[in-house]
């Protein structure tokens, strides 16, 4: 316990290696690796760097004493220029070239873009995850006739795997969002307090070669392969509205799936996970509310909202730059990355243990079937020499009778009442056959397996016991 605010998202929701990598510490190393990439391209170059200062450096990357850190910055007023003087202070004979020629945004944009590119992968591990386990249950399920509906009123028969490709199809859309968004990342390099470059043209002495390359040997350290073809002094932060506008679309699809799950969980037709000793209600003990499904939904609100804190950043930067992104971008990137990550742990804790009712989703599917059936019917009776307009007829005003009975608690009686009008020439029994669920699911099995023989690639390589989350 603390006696000071927490974010839920710190507390209660968000993995260890989400937390980890958006903690203070983090942030602060990836500086220090900066600095360091920094010094080794100033060494290749020419530029008076030693060898011996960038070993010291090297050493001391995870030596902070964030407390030095603190008290300069009291000090100073400036973040960086205080880690720049408590790194001084672990590596003293290095103390005079750290930072040569940059700006703070070297190391604080350039991180940024580094620990977002760390998320960015790792939250397309969770939604692989996500992907996979609904892979699964859709293979189990793609035969299983279950009511499908429209406007949530009942409609034609679709089948329990189908359904589950509509959200796979979804995410399948956000992980081509993600691998754009991941493979469109670019270092901001190090362009000075503009973005013209100028201090390196004066350190380099107008050797523009040795400028390009300097940036190239720091995109090679961090694993990018370009950095920005212009900038002011910060990254573009219509990045960061991609980023977010990436999350915003994951919140969507769980927020669509565990919806449609909640909707599903209220008939006892599919139901999310419920352990043992769960408890659904302090006051009703028979309750197994949605809860995991509910609360994606609920972050999956948030998540929506916080993305459009980055559009309204990105339109109002001020010529080569303005600090009011700064206090935003602190809180609505993190949170946002947090978030995102809490959402898909909880999607795929409830992708892997759905459980369906298989005696209730047929016994919807039976109370609904002569309403679905009824076109079979005609068609059948018009083979037997009905008239298809008679037919259609009597259908209309059994089926309208047959809509009040079951309104007013009592059974359908559809069937019984079509088989006692001589018009259609079909007994009771004749009537049954045409009554199989399977005849009325169209191509679903089919196209599920086309559309996880599509998918196959992408979840190939998937452990599923990384799936298994408790949550």
């Amino acid at each position: 316990m603390t006696d000071k605010y927490e974010s839920p998202l710190s507390s209660r929701y968000a993995s260890d290696y989400m937390l980890r990598l958006f903690s203070h510490e983090t942030r602060i190393i990836t500086w220090r690796k900066l600095w360091v990439a920094l010094a080794k391209a100033e060494n290749a170059l020419g530029l008076p760097v030693t060898a011996e200062q960038i070993k010291e450096l090297e050493d001391n990357i995870e030596n902070i004493d964030f407390q030095v850190a603190a008290d300069r910055e009291k000090e100073v007023r400036h973040d960086v220029m205080a880690h720049v003087y408590t790194y001084g202070k672990v590596a003293p004979s290095a103390a005079g070239i750290i930072h040569l020629g940059a700006t703070s945004c070297y190391v604080t944009d350039n991180a940024d873009v580094i620990i977002y590119r760390d998320a960015l992968r790792y939250l397309r591990g969770e939604l692989l995850g996500v992907i996979a386990n609904l892979a699964d249950f859709a293979g189990k399920y793609k035969a299983l006739p279950t009511l499908g509906y429209t406007h949530y009123q009942p409609a034609q028969l679709v089948t329990v795997g189908k359904r589950a490709t509509l959200w796979m199809q979804d995410f399948v859309s956000d992980l081509d969002e993600l691998d754009f968004a991941i493979g469109s990342m670019k270092l901001l390099g190090c362009r000075g307090t503009t973005g013209t470059e100028a201090s390196f043209m004066e350190l380099f002495e107008g050797d523009t070669a040795k400028i390009d390359k300097m940036n190239r040997l720091i995109c090679d350290e961090f694993g990018f392969e370009k950095c920005f073809s212009v900038s002011g002094q910060t990254y573009p932060r219509k990045l960061d509205s991609r980023i977010l506008n990436c999350l915003s679309s994951i919140a969507q699809s769980c927020y669509r799936m565990a919806n449609d799950i909640r909707l599903l969980q209220h008939d006892r037709q599919v139901e999310e996970p419920f352990e043992k000793n769960q408890i659904g209600s302090s006051a009703m003990a028979y309750k197994r509310n949605p809860m995991r499904s509910e609360r994606i939904c609920s972050l999956a609100r948030y998540l929506m909202a916080d993305a459009a804190n980055a559009p309204m950043t990105a339109s109002v930067q001020w010529l080569e730059r303005t600090l009011d992104d700064s206090a935003n971008r602190r809180i609505s990137m993190p949170e946002g990355f947090l978030c995102a990550d809490a959402i898909l742990r909880l999607a795929q804790n409830v992708t892997n243990g759905l459980v369906v009712n298989e005696k209730i989703v047929d016994r919807t599917v039976r109370e609904y079937l002569p309403f679905i059936a009824t076109e079979n019917i005609l068609m059948e009776g018009v083979k037997r020499g009905g008239n298809r307009q008679e037919l259609h007829e009597v259908i209309r005003t059994c089926s309208m009778e047959a809509t009040a009975r079951m309104k007013n608690g009592q059974p359908c009686g559809l069937l019984e009442a079509l088989a006692e009008r001589p018009e259609f020439n079909l007994t009771k029994e004749e009537m049954n056959e045409i009554l199989n669920p399977s005849l009325y699911i169209g191509r679903c099995p089919d196209q599920v397996d086309k559309f996880l023989e599509e998918i196959r690639p992408l979840i190939a390589n998937i452990n599923k016991a990384d799936s298994e989350i408790n949550v």
